[in-house]
């Protein structure tokens, strides 16, 4: 008798748990290579579980919801769920389980809200079964729900994995494998426009026309030279996605770095707060992005997460 069954039949069957991830900012768009690169932002996405035992059906049944869209699709939660059952729950028992995220990322905005989602999602049913998990593998069942149902083209693992571990990842997609994985100290303002672009929309073979920008990008990035590789990532995949590179064009003089996040339309400008050269302007760049429409937020890079663990082996 395992660990959980035993617990089963001590009729502790009701189980919850809890989970946080952060939203991202995008330093390198993976689409043109399988090369990505993103940095944690300080906005998140929570999610809470509650986990039963059932004894009259023959497989666990996963019930989703998002706070604030009723009509919401709910396939990856539910799906991160399954496969997180899988990997921390008993083989020999049937489950039920409600999940539920709430959020302050804005959806398809090009902040990794789909990454929170799932790593909150995992993180939250691994709580409901007593489990610390390592959070690199972790991160990897969340970007195997989301190619399982479809939301993300190269797997995400760069937004997953900044959104699970905090600081700045470099990865390789096509692998999962993370290539750096830094702490940054960085001001934010977003500026993200009324409209709406989901990811799996993103015209993947005119992005495969710039790979060797990106690829420019990924050397700047491994370098360590963060804001200078999102800057070029900015203007080389608006012009690959179709968006107007002018609001960061507006940005530059005042911030370190400044990018389109992810397939947009979100754009996003840092500052290094720790900087003795960059000339910065945080407010001026709020300024211009406020007559433009839409919503311009401040906010800042969050830390590495305290007891994240990346082995040798993937860096």
């Amino acid at each position: 008798m395992d660990r959980y069954t035993f617990v089963f039949a001590q009729g502790h069957s009701d189980m919850h748990g809890r989970g946080v991830a952060l939203g991202a900012g995008t330093i390198l768009n993976a689409l043109a290579t399988g090369v990505g690169s993103a940095f944690a932002l300080d906005i998140e996405t929570t999610a809470t579980i509650d986990v039963t035992t059932e004894n009259t059906r023959d497989s666990t049944v996963v019930c989703g919801k998002i706070t604030g869209s009723e009509n919401g699709d709910t396939q990856l939660i539910e799906r991160c769920v399954e496969l997180a059952i899988e990997a921390y729950g008993s083989s020999d028992t049937v489950y039920n389980a409600d999940i539920q995220t709430n959020s302050n990322i804005p959806m398809a905005a090009g902040l990794k809200s789909s990454s929170a989602a799932a790593n909150a999602t995992i993180l939250a049913t691994a709580d409901a079964f007593g489990i610390t998990p390592d959070l690199v593998s972790a991160c990897r069942l969340g970007v195997r729900a989301a190619r399982d149902v479809g939301v993300t083209i190269t797997g995400a693992f760069d937004d997953a994995s900044a959104s699970m571990l905090g600081g700045v990842t470099v990865t390789n997609n096509n692998e999962d494998t993370i290539l750096a994985h830094d702490a940054v100290e960085w001001d934010v303002v977003v500026w993200t426009p009324p409209e709406r672009a989901y990811t799996a929309d993103a015209d993947v073979e005119q992005c495969a026309n710039i790979a060797s920008m990106a690829e420019l990008v990924a050397d700047l990035a491994l370098d360590n030279r963060y804001t200078e590789a999102m800057t070029l990532n900015g203007l080389a995949f608006s012009a690959a996605l179709g968006f107007d590179p002018t609001p960061a064009v507006e940005a530059m003089p005042y911030v370190g770095g400044v990018s389109l996040s992810g397939t947009g339309p979100s754009v996003v400008a840092v500052a290094d707060r720790n900087s003795e050269t960059d000339e910065i302007d945080l407010e001026a760049v709020t300024r211009h992005w406020r007559n433009r429409g839409g919503t311009v937020w401040e906010t800042t890079t969050r830390p590495i997460r305290r007891g994240s663990s990346v082995r040798s082996d993937e860096i």
